[in-house]
């Protein structure tokens, strides 16, 4: 059955999609998806969350896919559209996961909304950019070196930077995706972009772009800027979860969280990357609902 996406508009007047899939009346999670990506259903996500009585809450951040770009937005700024989202559907206490560029607004509501927020999980999370004692672009692939100097350039050489790689994304296919990706890939996210994954992966892309760049452009100027709060004020349970092959978002990143977010528990993979540590999401959302 197609996904159900649902509309609520925030308070500055801007519309903002969501989705529910899961168990309907499970424990809530919320998942944020990674840059540049949106609100979407994986079917082996939509049925492991109603397996393990999951009601899966998502949401398109602004600029991607139906939701109203937001020029300027910190990581921050999540947790309003956030609430929003929940009051929408009449949730208030609820865990998040955040997967890849999803990771920092995972953790900016561990931080920020510690009375609704019961626990947060970061997968394969980005860590700031600003970060005392990270060298945040070593380790990367050269596509996301580019990506990110363009962000440090400013908004304008990000445009062209990333507009340049719109067509891709616009078009891609299940068969072509790993392609796109080749620079950021080791072998064995390859053997995990295939299948179903990379079918549901691509199609995702495609709607999260269907409208321009804006969502991704704003993800990336958020990432380098001040996130709007820190790491070490989150006191709520998180859990770090990161691979020592992953291209996108180094090991490091991982590492310099699990030893700076106040009692995170560390779950360091050497031998995971980027993408094959969506097959322990198993694990992953069943320790999320021990977490707290």
């Amino acid at each position: 059955m197609a996904a159900t996406y649902q509309t609520v508009t925030t308070a500055d007047g801007r519309q903002l999609e969501y989705l529910v899939t899961g168990d309907p009346a499970g424990h809530p999670v919320l998942f944020h998806y990674g840059t540049p990506n949106c609100a979407t259903e994986f079917s082996a996500l939509t049925k492991l969350a109603t397996d393990l009585g999951i009601q899966l809450i998502s949401y398109s951040r602004p600029g991607y896919a139906t939701s109203t770009e937001q020029p300027g937005r910190s990581v921050a700024d999540a947790v309003a559209d956030v609430e929003a989202v929940l009051d929408a559907i009449g949730v208030d206490e609820f865990r998040t996961i955040g997967w890849s560029g999803g990771g920092p607004h995972a953790l900016a509501c561990a931080a920020l909304l510690p009375r609704r927020c019961r626990a947060a999980a970061v997968l394969a999370g980005v860590a700031p950019y600003t970060a005392d004692g990270l060298d945040f672009l070593a380790g990367m692939g050269e596509e996301n070196i580019e990506e990110f100097g363009a962000a440090l350039a400013g908004r304008d050489r990000l445009d062209g930077f990333l507009s340049a790689l719109l067509p891709h994304f616009t078009e891609v296919t299940g068969e072509s995706v790993a392609e796109g990706l080749a620079g950021l890939l080791p072998e064995i996210d390859r053997r995990a972009l295939t299948g179903e994954f990379a079918d549901e992966m691509a199609a995702t892309f495609r709607r999260a772009m269907s409208r321009g760049i804006a969502g991704w452009r704003d993800d990336d100027l958020a990432f380098v800027a001040d996130w709007g709060f820190s790491v070490t004020d989150i006191s709520v349970p998180v859990a770090i979860w990161q691979g020592g092959e992953d291209r996108m978002v180094p090991f490091a990143h991982g590492q310099w969280l699990a030893a700076r977010v106040p009692g995170a528990q560390p779950h360091l993979f050497a031998d995971e990357g980027h993408l094959s540590l969506i097959s322990q999401v198993d694990t992953i959302l069943a320790d999320l609902l021990e977490l707290g």
